[in-house]
């Protein structure tokens, strides 16, 4: 029996890495974060890739491990917020995969977002962290709701690992 890919997308602090984490342990998959592996293998930071080499090369580095990743099975996948909005990276996690989208409210994210100790968000640098994020979620609204949409805003990560499992299940 093949096991189908289980792929998050959604917006940054909406439960990917932590949902994640729970449904790889439940279902004994493997789990990877494409931004820990492109972290690893570019030794470098997101924020120091933005800087040093620009946001093409970023994007380029997802295209590759969505890409890598398309082809085996057995996997939770926490994708960077925009990685399943490139149509290409979308088609090859995709194919072998189930994709879901998190959602949470802007002041749940910001709250999420505040208490990830060490984690860099080179997209909120500047200016009001909520009134970033409605724009930012407003601008990929249209392109995240093409996937399955769960809800994370005043639940807890648990209930959220079951919710998805139900739904990957009933497939």
């Amino acid at each position: 029996m093949s096991k189908a890919n289980i792929i998050l997308t959604g917006f940054m602090g909406t439960g990917k890495t932590t949902v994640g984490k729970l449904l790889a342990k439940q279902l004994g998959y493997v789990f990877l974060d494409t931004d820990e592996l492109i972290q690893e293998r570019s030794g470098q930071t997101i924020s120091e890739i933005f800087s040093e080499k620009g946001e093409a090369a970023f994007r380029e580095m997802e295209a590759e491990i969505a890409r890598e990743l398309g082809g085996r099975e057995g996997l939770v996948v926490s994708t960077g917020g925009r990685l399943m909005l490139d149509p290409e990276n979308a088609a090859a996690l995709g194919r072998d995969g189930r994709v879901f989208c998190l959602r949470a409210t802007p002041e749940e994210i910001v709250a999420r977002v505040a208490s990830d100790a060490g984690v860099e968000r080179p997209l909120l640098q500047g200016g009001d962290p909520i009134e970033r994020i409605v724009e930012l979620m407003r601008q990929r609204e249209e392109e995240y709701t093409i996937f399955p949409q769960i809800q994370t805003s005043g639940k807890t990560p648990e209930a959220v690992a079951r919710c998805l499992l139900d739904k990957y299940r009933a497939d």
